[in-house]
């Protein structure tokens, strides 16, 4: 990587939840993130005062203007996809077009382009279940839904892409986000979020009580259990695979490609969110029982010390500062934002 301490990168998707809170990670310390995004569900808010393109992934003479005005790009972050399983199943051929077939697509306006270096956006959701519901980067893959599917195909897109031509791959598959900047310049822009910390926070707003999706599962009190990270963890975890890129890829061999979890290391029942949101809000949430929504698994959380190894890096923050930084964003999201729904 030259001159790791300034490294202009393209961030694809960079005016989303996660790419923008990234994007802010890598301004913080000196590098320069290129926006480039649809707007479908970015902001335009969370690309100001960066240079910006907005447009798609697959737009091949949009990529190459990009490259063009800004050559020294370095590297490229890739977070541009559809995210909601619900909605995957609901309409599976939207989610292999945009997340699999556009990346291609993007995949070859990079070659062309002379990059050589992506990190990938992935998701544990790939991952079968496992008994004792920990999993690692060896553990098998079983992806339950189409949006889990197009991630573990990408990845595999990707795997055979970086043996055979000069592109390197670091994919960080990502457990379940939470939190928002703690500077509060970006969060979770979505007005009606899809995952649990967002739809507790939506019924506490609304004065309704909370659906907990599943009440079956094979999980110490019934309830699907995930691997609750803060958003800032994960931020700082995309910063160092690009400042340690050319080094990690390397430790992957011929193939130019690995793979690395993103996660705390903790599992987290559905009820026991409901109550770290209760003690920090200082009241209970009301719960009632639903079924499983279309897509969903039990769920898992990550064993792996390779990001310790590889990136130097491990989560620092707690359950509890994710559900007070996302409450703090709430309060201030009007503000920040034009208006509540996506940009158009």
């Amino acid at each position: 990587m030259p001159d790791s301490r300034h490294v202009k990168v393209l961030v694809a998707g960079g005016a989303g939840y996660i790419g923008s809170t990234v994007a802010s990670a890598l301004s913080d310390i000196g590098h320069e993130p290129v926006i480039l995004d649809n707007l479908v569900t970015g902001r335009r808010e969370f690309a100001a005062g960066r240079p910006f393109y907005e447009g798609d992934i697959a737009d091949g003479d949009l990529v190459d203007r990009v490259f063009a005005d800004h050559p020294d790009i370095a590297a490229v972050l890739h977070f541009a996809a559809l995210i909601v399983v619900p909605e995957s199943v609901a309409d599976p051929l939207r989610y292999y077009h945009e997340n699999v077939a556009k990346s291609i697509q993007f995949c070859q306006s990079l070659l062309r382009n002379g990059c050589t270096r992506l990190v990938f956006s992935s998701s544990a959701s790939i991952y079968g279940p496992s008994d004792d519901f920990t999993v690692d980067e060896q553990s098998p893959l079983e992806p339950q839904s189409p949006y889990a599917r197009t991630k573990a195909v990408l990845e595999t897109v990707l795997s055979d892409v970086a043996a055979g031509t000069s592109l390197q791959v670091i994919s960080l598959r990502y457990f379940n986000p939470i939190g928002s900047d703690p500077s509060l310049r970006t969060g979770l822009q979505i007005p009606e979020p899809s995952h649990a910390l967002g739809k507790m926070l939506q019924a506490r707003r609304d004065g309704t009580p909370f659906n907990v999706t599943g009440t079956d599962w094979p999980t110490r009190d019934g309830t699907g259990i995930r691997d609750y990270i803060h958003v800032w963890d994960l931020a700082r975890a995309h910063v160092e695979a690009l400042e340690r890129f050319d080094d990690v890829v390397g430790m992957a061999g011929a193939d130019g490609s690995l793979v690395i979890n993103l996660g705390t290391g903790t599992g987290t029942t559905v009820r026991e969110l409901v109550d770290a949101l209760g003690a920090v809000v200082g009241e209970e949430l009301p719960t009632v029982d639903a079924p499983p929504r279309p897509g969903d698994v039990a769920g898992c959380y990550t064993r792996s010390a390779r990001a310790r190894e590889l990136l130097g890096w491990q989560a620092e923050l707690s359950i509890e500062e994710g559900i007070r930084d996302t409450l703090r964003w709430f309060e201030v999201r009007e503000e920040r934002l034009d208006n509540l729904a996506p940009s158009a």
